[in-house]
């Protein structure tokens, strides 16, 4: 399996290759396991950060435990948090991702104290990270949403 950005884990089920103006080429046939009828070539070759190896049930316990170690992003210009968020889940990184998801959680808490609601902003880039991590810790630890947003938050 590789977790393979906004299109979520996806199970590599074969390669093929495929005739291109400039050559053949050789690519990955990858499957999203939340769209079944879903399909994207990635090349054999691909060097991007798009997509890697999905963590393990181990990595992704380690990952849980350290949530509460990791700092919040730092954004000292507003205008700038859009651009910090896309870069956040440009990398993949679970670590970042994680990281992304604790500064929104931490925004949100924050802005309800001060009677406010949370950015839309906030609430896009919230969905978008829950989406990719929680949809690779929830197939790495088998557990439903529920099942993981209890082992977070522990």
């Amino acid at each position: 399996y590789v977790a393979y950005s906004n299109n979520g884990i996806c199970r590599v089920e074969d390669t093929v290759t495929m005739s291109m103006p400039d050559g053949k080429k050789e690519y990955y046939t990858l499957l999203p396991i939340n769209e079944p009828t879903a399909k994207i070539y990635l090349p054999l070759d691909y060097q991007g950060q798009r997509a890697r190896l999905a963590m393990n049930g181990e990595q992704a316990r380690e990952l849980c435990g350290k949530i509460g170690e990791l700092e919040v992003l730092s954004v000292v210009n507003e205008k700038e948090r859009e651009r910090v968020y896309k870069e956040a889940i440009a990398s993949n990184d679970p670590y970042i991702l994680a990281g992304v998801l604790k500064t929104i959680s931490a925004r949100k808490k924050e802005r309800e104290i001060q009677g406010k609601k949370s950015t839309s902003i906030d609430d896009r880039y919230l969905k978008v990270v829950e989406n990719q991590l929680y949809g690779e810790l929830m197939h790495a630890l088998q557990v439903n949403k529920e099942e993981l947003e209890h082992i977070i938050k522990s």
